[in-house]
């Protein structure tokens, strides 16, 4: 995000004072590298070790950056990390090297609590044994419910037509009937759980139908189709440390929308 940017912009070098110079830098779903490398000039990590899904984007994207960074050491990993992250030994020996794992955006948001909580744990883990090793993470804190809500209903209808693309992805995978019109887009703020979830709200009554079945569905019903959690400053501390992580710094911008937590493993 353009918040998070400012924020690694503005706070870049108080960020490298907390990471140790010669690192393992991590970058956990790297896509084209841009973030990671915009870092490395205040950071100066020693390897790089790219990690996404799509391996063939993550080999363009480093033979890029390699050009431009050329005595560095790249490696790319492609694993899908939220199964499980098990880095290979190109990566480095957790036991002698310190790692810096990087996971920016708003990404653990895509988690519920217990299952951040199973992650960051498995990230801690990752770290290694040695002193300095940590995690330099994004996070987004909850902000008025007004603005949460219009952030994730554009008016553009971005979002909304991102959240019914799922039907015809479903339809292709299922032979199901789903009609967009039938749908719309909504995108509500649950209080009580801290995230924002998007639904399919059904906008007459409609049989939706597949090869050996159906289902109804009545005027105004939804189907919840995503969640995205929001943190408090104070409870991602408390979750960072019940993950195993130490002392713990962060960064936010003015308005505190966003931060960026530096969170030590030993």
């Amino acid at each position: 995000t353009r918040t998070e940017a400012h924020i690694f912009a503005t706070h870049s070098q108080a960020m490298a004072a907390q990471v140790p110079a010669g690192a393992t830098l991590v970058d956990l779903g790297a896509g084209n590298c841009a973030k990671a490398a915009s870092l490395f000039g205040h950071l100066r990590p020693s390897r790089y070790v790219a990690v996404d899904i799509s391996v063939d984007f993550l080999r363009n994207a480093l033979d890029n950056l390699q050009h431009h960074h050329p005595a560095l050491d790249m490696v790319g990993v492609g694993v899908d990390f939220s199964a499980g992250l098990a880095l290979p030994p190109e990566a480095g020996d957790p036991q002698t090297d310190v790692r810096v794992l990087f996971y920016p955006g708003s990404s653990i948001g895509n988690f519920a609590p217990d299952e951040a909580l199973v992650f960051l744990r498995s990230v801690h883990a990752a770290c290694g044994s040695r002193p300095g090793s940590g995690l330099l993470i994004g996070v987004d804190l909850v902000k008025d419910t007004v603005e949460l809500e219009a952030a994730y209903d554009d008016a553009l209808g971005v979002t909304a037509a991102f959240n019914r693309n799922l039907l015809l992805h479903i339809n292709r995978l299922c032979g199901t009937n789903f009609a967009l019109p039938d749908w719309r887009h909504v995108a509500l703020f649950n209080t009580a759980a801290s995230r924002i979830e998007m639904h399919l709200q059904a906008t007459r009554a409609v049989t939706v139908r597949w090869a050996d079945g159906a289902r109804a569905f009545a005027l105004g019903e939804r189907i919840h189709t995503e969640n995205s959690y929001k943190w408090t400053l104070g409870g991602f501390a408390e979750l960072l440390h019940q993950a195993g992580f130490e002392s713990c710094r962060h960064w936010t911008d003015p308005t505190q929308r966003f931060a960026v937590f530096w969170a030590c493993a030993r």
